[in-house]
This record gives structure tokens, C-alpha cells and sequence, in this order.
């Protein structure tokens, strides 16, 4: 049986409204059916309700006599954890040769505001001002009093930063999460690496090359450089630069077995953390976008398409005595002997004449065809958007001829005067540059340039300019380094600038079996009292080159060689004597 306390709760209330005349008395059976049904209802539900939270506590109570006792004891377990390939950046890294990191992307907070929730837009611009220094007060507060819902208001916040202005408890002020690109090595490679915008989309260098496959691919793009050799030309070059108080450096290093580049620096240079924020001259590539008259260097091409076409051999030689006059123009030696010079001496003494008189009897047509098809009269070939067209003269007139000979009139990049010594002294075999590793093995097989047997002689050419020549201060003992100094005086309007220089010097080791090509150039370098005050290729350039083979030959794994030895002797031994006249002309 039921009890129905509302019963006499019922009948005590009746009893008194009929006492004081209120109420008639209602039918008692048709109010305890009413009732009745009611308590019914509710009993049921809360029978229903007891019974499932007695399951939802005893599905609990299972549970944990599960974990507590029934399972064996150890750490507790992932739920899930997204894949390798699941983790996608908004870029992918870049990294060197030998995998160093180079470019990579860092988790950061951005700070915005939501000006309709700001309370007081004055005071929160001035607690933001005092934790984030670089923030301009009143104009924070400008935005923050607009009546848009959403402003920034500073990018790419450190944790430290972020947490200063939580803790200012500000409405309206808050986070948002974003990708940084961030290079750790700073300036280390700058030009190559370019940098990207504040949406994290490449503006230059390789950054700019490879936008859509930075963005698609989450696998790390791999540079031919090696940082470490990066570093050594870096801080050669601008060893150098301040010595001789330069207006800028470039430097290269170069495979001349694949044309891959494994340095390359401009000075002056940038962080690309902050590349937005740098002047045009730190922007610009030196090694690739400028393009320079680079002088005598171009005596290795004259010297070696005279001697593959078959119009001198090394026992030729030319008339030097009297400087070459042809209309206005005068060509002259820096170092005259006034004398009767050979092949090997031309080169060795650097004689504007003698490399004039050579290209002459090669002539225009078969120097311009020459000069195509090493690829200095093209754009270089080289995954960066900074590349430079090379200035050629238009029309090519005999004159032309002469002064290219020498490194004037036709203006190329750094780059490119590297590449096609490779070709010189390879074994003849002209290699597009790269920046990428591995593309070198899946490029076309090179062209052939010039002759093997060519290629040995112009080694033996190169390797006499560091041994008696204008290039012995590129000497880097037991590396057997051969080269070809240059210094051409800048253009200017009218003509030439004998106080502006671009002076370079452009080296191969080890030249009985070359591996590597390095070149060094400096920008208007001034001479000092160390060097006499002269400012040539072979005062400033040189040592350059010396002090980076120096430090770099052991990291790329070249053994130092005898270079007394008769075998190495032998292979680069040049006969000087002449054919024809043995005496100077007068």
C-alpha cells in the first residue's frame, strides 16, 4: 500500500477554508485519483533515474578496478597521434649539403585587437606601449579606438613577450597562433637563401625560386652549399673588404667536376630575418645580378681558344714591344717588358698586348662563337631570381675583339667568369651551376668546349701565373693552386675611371687533376702601405683565395701534394722556347 501524505494535508486545509466560509468542500474521490496518478508518475521516473545512475556509477566503478588492479603499471597512453606526414608546416626546411639547417619554421604568436570589446582604448595602448616598447602609443590607441572588430597589432611575439601581455589582463587583446620562417645562421648565406614576406611568402634568393614547392612539399629542399665553407669565404671577404676599405666583396667556390656551387657570398649583406627591413645595396647579389668588366682573368678564355683553334701553340709568341694604337684607342701593358713575349709569357705577365694580338688572329666571329658557347653572353644559368644579363658590345667591331680579350667592353657576373674556368680546366666540359643538390646528377652530360689536351695546357698556363707570375700570393702551399689575376678599371661616363677598380682573382686546385674553382673580387678596393699602396688583383684579390683554399682544402677532403715532386713536375711543365723571332722588334 501506497501512503498518501497529501491527504491529511488535503483535509486540514478544507477544514478551514469551510470554516471561514471561502470554500465548498470538493468530491474527496476525484482529488485522490488525481493525486494518485501523479505520485505515480513520479515514482516511476525516479525509479528510472536511480537505475542509471547506479549503471553510470558502476560502469565507473569497473573501470577503475580495471586500470588499478587488472592492468600492469606504466605510463599513460596517446590517444592518438597525427603522423609524420600529418604535420605539415607552412613551409618546408632548407638545409645544406650535409644537412645543417638552414631555413625552418617556428610556432609564434601574433597580437591583435578586437577594438568593440576594448574598454578604455587610451589606457590599453599605454600598458601595451610599456611591455612592447616598439609599439607607438598613440597610434595603438588610434586603432584600438576604430570600429572595426579586428586590427594587428604586432607580429611574431617571443613567449616572453606574449606572456607580459597576458598578464596585463587587458579585454579586447588577444593571440593568434602563426608560422615564422626564421634562419639561424643569420647573414651566413643570405643571397642564396633570399626571405620571405610577412605572410611567409618568398620574396627572393631560392626562397623566391622554390615558393610553390616550399608550400607543397613537406620533404626539406637541399642546397649544394656547405655552411662551413660559407663561413670561411664570408669571413675572408670581409676580412678583405675592410682591410682595403672595398665599396663590396664577392666570392665563389665552385665543383668544376659538376658546376655545383658549395659558396657563394655578396657583401655587403642582410639578415633575412629581417630582409624586408635591408637597403638595396645589402639586397644586391654581387655574384649573380651585378655584372663587371673583370679583366685579365679573360686572358684564360683568349689564351685558350687561341690555342684550341689551332692559331698558336705555346712555343708562339707576339711582338709586345710598343702599345697598340688604333684610332682614338691605345692598348698598353700595366708591366711592360717592350720585348718579343711567348704564349706562356703573356699570360704569365698578364700583357694587355700580346692577349689583344692573340684574339685578333682568332678573329670576331670565331671569339663571339667561342664566348656563346662557353655562356658569357647569356644570362647565367642558376635556380635564383637575381640574375644579371651580361653587357655585350653592339656592333662587335675589331676593336671589340682586342679589348675582350683582356676583360674589357664585355661585362659578366662573378658566376659566370667561375663557370667557364671550370670548363677551361675540367678537361674541357661546360657545366650549367647549380644550387640544388642532386640535380647536377640528373642534368644533360655537359658540352665540350674546348680539348682535353687544351684544358692540360691552360692549367699549365694558370699554375705559371702562381709560381712566377702576377698570382703568387695565391700560392696556398701543398695544394697546387694555379690562377689568373684581373683588375679593370670601372666605367664611368665617357670612359674609364683609373681610380675605380674591380679586382679579382680567379683560382683552380689541385691543377694536375682540378676539383674546385675559387674566385675572390673586390669592389674598389684601396691600397695600403702593406701592399704599396697597389690595389691590383694580385695585391688584394690573391691572398683571398690563398687563405680560403688554405682553410677549406681539408674540408673537402683534398690532400695536400708534393709540388716538388718529378711527377707533378713533369705533368705541369712549360718549355719556353720560342718560335720565330727570339728578339724584340724596334
Amino acid at each position: 500500500m501506497i501512503l498518501n501524505p497529501f491527504k491529511s494535508i488535503r483535509q486540514s486545509h478544507q477544514q478551514r477554508a469551510a470554516s471561514h466560509g471561502r470554500v465548498r468542500p470538493c468530491a474527496p474521490r476525484a482529488m485522490d485519483e488525481k493525486i494518485q496518478a501523479a505520485l505515480d508518475v513520479s515514482y516511476r521516473r525516479l525509479l528510472m533515474t536511480g537505475a542509471m545512475l547506479l549503471f553510470a556509477f558502476g560502469a565507473i566503478t569497473v573501470r577503475l578496478v580495471d586500470v588499478s588492479l587488472m592492468q600492469a603499471a606504466s605510463e599513460p597512453r596517446v590517444t592518438y597521434a597525427p603522423r609524420m606526414q600529418e604535420m605539415r608546416m607552412d613551409r618546408a626546411d632548407i638545409v645544406d649539403r650535409n644537412g645543417t639547417l638552414l631555413a625552418t619554421n617556428l610556432s609564434t604568436a601574433s597580437l591583435f585587437a578586437n577594438p568593440r570589446k576594448v574598454m578604455n582604448p587610451d589606457d590599453t595602448a599605454r600598458q601595451l606601449a610599456m611591455v612592447l616598447p616598439e609599439l607607438h602609443e598613440a597610434e595603438v590607441a588610434r586603432q584600438l579606438k576604430s570600429k572595426r572588430s579586428f586590427v594587428w597589432l604586432r607580429r611574431n611575439l617571443t613567449p616572453r613577450q606574449q606572456w607580459r601581455v597576458i598578464s596585463l589582463g587587458l579585454p579586447g587583446i588577444e593571440f593568434q597562433s602563426a608560422e615564422t620562417r626564421v634562419y639561424p645562421n643569420g647573414t651566413l648565406a643570405a643571397h642564396i637563401m633570399g626571405y620571405v614576406d610577412i605572410d611567409n611568402g618568398g620574396l627572393a634568393g631560392v626562397e623566391g625560386t622554390f615558393d610553390t614547392t616550399l608550400r607543397d612539399d613537406a620533404a626539406p629542399l637541399q642546397l649544394t652549399i656547405d655552411a662551413r665553407l660559407q663561413h670561411i669565404l664570408r669571413k675572408e671577404l670581409s676580412r678583405a673588404k675592410t682591410e682595403f676599405s672595398a665599396l663590396g666583396a664577392t666570392g665563389i667556390i665552385l665543383d668544376a667536376r659538376n658546376g655545383e656551387v658549395v659558396a657563394m657570398t655578396s657583401l655587403p649583406d642582410f639578415d633575412p630575418n629581417d630582409g624586408g627591413n635591408a637597403r638595396p645595396e645589402q639586397r644586391f647579389n654581387r655574384a649573380t645580378l651585378g655584372v663587371y668588366e673583370l679583366g685579365s682573368t679573360f686572358k684564360i678564355f683568349t689564351a685558350a681558344m687561341a690555342l684550341d683553334y689551332g692559331i698558336v701553340t705555346m712555343r708562339s709568341g707576339y711582338d709586345a714591344t710598343k702599345p697598340i694604337r688604333i684610332s682614338r684607342f691605345t692598348i698598353r701593358d700595366y708591366h711592360a717588358k717592350r720585348r718579343w713575349l711567348s704564349v706562356p709569357e703573356i699570360f704569365m705577365y698578364s700583357s694587355n698586348i700580346g692577349a689583344a694580338k692573340m684574339a685578333e688572329d682568332v678573329g670576331t666571329e670565331a671569339q663571339r662563337s667561342f664566348l656563346r658557347r662557353l655562356g658569357l653572353l647569356r644570362p647565367a644559368s642558376i635556380e635564383l631570381p637575381e640574375v644579371g644579363a651580361p653587357m655585350v658590345p653592339s656592333p662587335w667591331r675589331p676593336i671589340n675583339t682586342m679589348t675582350i680579350s683582356y676583360g674589357h667592353g664585355l661585362a659578366v657576373s662573378p658566376l659566370q667568369l667561375a663557370s667557364g674556368v671550370a670548363a677551361m680546366v675540367n678537361g674541357g666540359i661546360v657545366h650549367k651551376p647549380t644550387l640544388i643538390r642532386g640535380r647536377a646528377k640528373s642534368a644533360p652530360a655537359g658540352q665540350r668546349i674546348i680539348s682535353e689536351l687544351t684544358s692540360r695546357e691552360v692549367r699549365r698556363l694558370m699554375r705559371l701565373v702562381v709560381e712566377k707570375g702576377t698570382g703568387r700570393k695565391a700560392a696556398a702551399e701543398g695544394f697546387l693552386v694555379g690562377g689568373k689575376t684581373g683588375t679593370a678599371d670601372k666605367p664611368k661616363k665617357g670612359g674609364y675611371s683609373r681610380r675605380a677598380l674591380i679586382s679579382s682573382f680567379v683560382g683552380a686546385f689541385p691543377m694536375t687533376d682540378p676539383r674546385y674553382v675559387v674566385l675572390a673580387t673586390l669592389d674598389e678596393p684601396r691600397g695600403t702601405k702593406k701592399t704599396h699602396g697597389y690595389a691590383t688583383g694580385g695585391w688584394v684579390a690573391a691572398p683571398i683565395v690563398r687563405r680560403v683554399i688554405e682553410r677549406a682544402a681539408p674540408l673537402l677532403g683534398v690532400q695536400p701534394i708534393d709540388e716538388n715532386s718529378p711527377a707533378v713536375k713533369k705533368e705541369l711543365h712549360i718549355d719556353f722556347k720560342r718560335e720565330g723571332r727570339q728578339l724584340a722588334s724596334f
